[in-house]
């Protein structure tokens, strides 16, 4: 007589066979293990692997010998994976996730354990985000302190390009891990971002509970390597070209990060993502980033929420740094600060209507022109880390606090003439005085030149700059449109007990008298 074991034995290769392209070997995707944050409540986290088709699995979630919770799923024809999504948990641990399979009388097992729940947060960009924690100020100090954050846990994703949507990833560099002095130390642009592993730091000093950091970056990339090909198609970005940038060293082509590097984790529940990338893109489509953004978040959002089964938000919050400076020839004046610009979908600060949920870490006076790595790579990545925390702690956590500095709320041509009012959302603090950062738009004859307006007087919430070498029409006025706009930390505006630089902005004055540059509290 013969048993079922040995018909699966008999039969098994058949089953594989059938379906090439699907993995049937019982496993969980490639980032659930050892160590790894879930996602806490009111969210659902996912659970998901692959297995043989038909096959029913068994997920039960464990403390102590106790069992929490059983799902039970079977593995999808042809695809040959499964998916759980667990119950809300709060916040802690560890537990051990057990998954088992039962096929044609056969059982296979699969364990996890030390696992946590907390905020699970994605970080991706460019070399900015990518730098690791040995490239930035204090590293020594830095790398000496993880004692105390053994909650935050992290997890790299190797680089890999692909040219149609993975499943799961191909790769991980660092599996989901405890913070260690190696491992977040390891190499030049290599392993776990220090811009993710101190913002999550920063996070974890408020929250007190776990939080998970997924680092997802490759350096030299423009955001079209990171796009879905229909984000891309919505904004009208040409077909691939030929790019020839001193800012892009890393792919280039339409879409690959996004389906090998991003794509692959949509079943995850999120708590939110952080990005920094821009640098890319100033010689590359720059007019078109006003619209290749927005339209990025737009579509990672609903890939999420659509992967998790609606368990990752659907306006989860999104964060970004504005691009700080650099010292180079290739740069035009006006590249730098039309990406920053850009980055807000032309309206100078988020959140705003195309950008709803979003924060922002301005960063242009966080310049570093001794940087081993150029100055392109500034090393002060705590500052900035400590500035998007900030907006984190209000955009996605509710908190009444400032994490953005002072914005233009009236731009008004003063009764003394010669002047002009600027007055802001927010009390401001002379740092110092610039009469070079603001500009006007002088207008006569048809034609209009930016000229400097230095600085006049100042109040609580007001400045009155000097126009009086406009001959002509003002139109226009601007702060901080250029590529280097101030030294370390001495841009002239910042709020005063936040010490958050006033951002860049540009604003056009309406019926020659007064312009309303409204904006988000």
């Amino acid at each position: 007589m013969v048993g079922p074991e040995f018909v699966l034995w008999l039969v098994l290769p058949f089953i594989l066979r059938a379906h090439p392209g699907a993995d049937a070997r019982f496993r969980f995707a490639s980032y659930i293990d050892h160590h790894m944050v879930l996602q806490k409540k009111p969210a659902g986290a996912v659970i998901w692997g692959y297995g043989i088709s038909g096959a029913t699995v068994t997920v039960t979630l464990c403390r102590h010998q106790e069992t929490i919770m059983k799902k039970v799923t079977t593995v999808k024809t042809y695809s040959n994976s499964w998916m759980v999504i667990l119950d809300p948990m709060k916040a802690g641990g560890p537990y051990e996730v057990m998954a088992e399979q039962t096929f044609g009388g056969r059982n296979l097992t699969l364990k996890v354990r030390d696992v946590l729940f907390g905020d699970v947060w994605l970080c991706s960009g460019q070399s900015n985000m990518q730098m690791t924690v040995s490239q930035i100020f204090n590293a020594t100090s830095e790398l000496s302190n993880t004692a105390a954050y053994q909650s935050v846990r992290i997890l790299s994703v190797s680089l890999v390009q692909a040219e149609q949507e993975l499943e799961d990833l191909a790769e991980v560099d660092l599996r989901w891990s405890k913070p260690t002095s190696e491992n977040l130390g390891h190499g030049n642009f290599e392993y776990m971002s220090a811009m993710c592993w101190l913002f999550g730091r920063y996070l974890y000093d408020t929250l007190r509970y776990p939080i998970g950091l997924i680092s997802s970056s490759w350096g030299g990339t423009p955001i079209e390597a990171w796009s879905s090909r229909r984000s891309l198609k919505a904004c009208g970005v040409p077909k691939q070209g030929f790019i020839l940038s001193d800012f892009t060293a890393g792919p280039s082509g339409h879409s690959v990060l996004w389906n090998a590097m991003i794509h692959p984790l949509c079943n995850m529940t999120l708590k939110g993502v952080i990005w920094y990338q821009g640098e890319s893109n100033v010689n590359f489509n720059r007019d078109l980033y006003n619209c290749t953004f927005p339209a990025l978040i737009e579509d990672w959002r609903q890939t999420f929420h659509y992967g998790s089964h609606g368990q990752t938000e659907r306006l989860f919050p999104f964060g970004f740094v504005q691009l700080s400076s650099v010292l180079s020839s290739v740069a035009s004046d006006d590249g730098f600060p039309q990406i920053r610009w850009h980055q807000t979908a032309d309206f100078g600060y988020v959140p705003n209507l195309r950008m709803p949920n979003t924060f922002m870490a301005v960063a242009m006076d966080l310049c570093d022109t001794a940087s081993p790595f150029g100055s392109i790579h500034p090393r002060d990545k705590q500052t900035v880390a400590y500035r998007l925390h900030l907006g984190a702690r209000a955009v996605a956590y509710g908190e009444k606090l400032t994490f953005q500095g002072p914005l233009p709320e009236k731009i008004k041509l003063s009764a003394v003439k010669g002047l002009l009012n600027i007055t802001y959302s927010q009390q401001i603090q002379l740092q110092r005085q610039d009469d070079k950062i603001f500009e006007i738009s002088c207008c006569e004859d048809h034609q209009c030149k930016w000229l400097p307006a230095p600085m006049n007087t100042v109040s609580t919430q007001t400045l009155a700059l000097s126009v009086s070498s406009c001959r002509g029409t003002p139109v226009a006025l601007r702060y901080a449109w250029t590529t280097w706009p101030c030294e370390y930390k001495q841009c002239p505006l910042y709020h005063p007990s936040s010490a958050l630089p006033a951002p860049p902005f540009i604003a056009f004055i309406t019926n020659q008298m007064q312009a309303n540059h409204k904006v988000a509290q």
